[in-house]
């Protein structure tokens, strides 16, 4: 007997999957705060070594490669955020470090948005960082790549651009916490299921959009994502 809903049932989000023609479909959207040494200093902020700091944005915030993305009310000072994604085809509680590569299904690079006037306002009176985060259209994201295709990369240059002009820049060797310590330590709060994606922090250069903006974002030499703010 089929389920009857009181309200319309909406579609799952999806992302592409490279070289297929299947979709991954999204489960929860973590997101790590704080990654790259560089970045915390250049937002005034502790470095934390001791365990990340999580959040989350909604799952249907994802945006795909080549979309315009419509400037976001309630700020003027829009920021991009890029960033390597884990995309999980598994899950499970307190994954052991020395596991946890066994879960992913592959990676893909993402923009975290963020709504930079809120979160400060948010910071100063040490409150939730939701409204800067969690907004609608808030997770641009490549094609996700296979690890069967691509591996587990540990180190790789990952890029944004704006209008051809360069403005991130790193090698994600450079993350605080790496994939394995990532999972690890956000099993121990959350159970990971499958459909699960994970951003794992921005490096330094973050700064504002306007509509209009071509933003291109890399990750080694597989994963491209370009949109326009609109």
């Amino acid at each position: 007997m089929s389920e009857i809903f009181a309200i319309q049932a909406l579609p799952r989000p999806t992302v592409a999957v490279a070289g297929t023609t299947a979709r991954f479909p999204v489960h929860r959207i973590y997101c790590v705060g704080r990654n790259y040494a560089e970045h915390a200093l250049e937002m005034g902020t502790p470095i934390e070594r001791e365990a990340p700091v999580f959040f989350m944005k909604p799952a249907d915030a994802v945006v795909a490669d080549g979309a315009q993305v419509p400037y976001p009310p309630a700020t003027s000072n829009l920021h991009h955020e890029v960033e390597l994604v884990i995309a999980l085809a598994q899950g499970g509680r307190d994954i052991d470090p020395g596991q946890a590569r066994e879960l992913v299904f592959g990676y893909a690079v993402g923009i975290d948005l963020t709504r930079r006037d809120l979160q400060a306002a948010a910071k100063a009176k040490s409150l939730p960082w939701d409204t800067a985060k969690g907004f609608d259209l808030s997770a641009p994201i490549s094609a996700i790549h296979r690890v069967a295709a691509v591996g587990h990369p540990a180190s790789g240059p990952l890029t944004l651009a704006v209008n051809g002009q360069l403005r991130q820049s790193t090698d994600i060797r450079e993350m605080i916490f790496d994939v394995p310590s990532i999972l690890h330590e956000l099993s121990k709060l959350f159970e990971l299921r499958a459909g699960d994606l994970v951003f794992t922090g921005t490096p330094a250069g973050v700064a504002a959009l306007v509509a209009g903006d071509r933003v291109s974002a890399r990750f080694a030499d597989f994963a491209t994502l370009d949109i326009t703010i609109a």
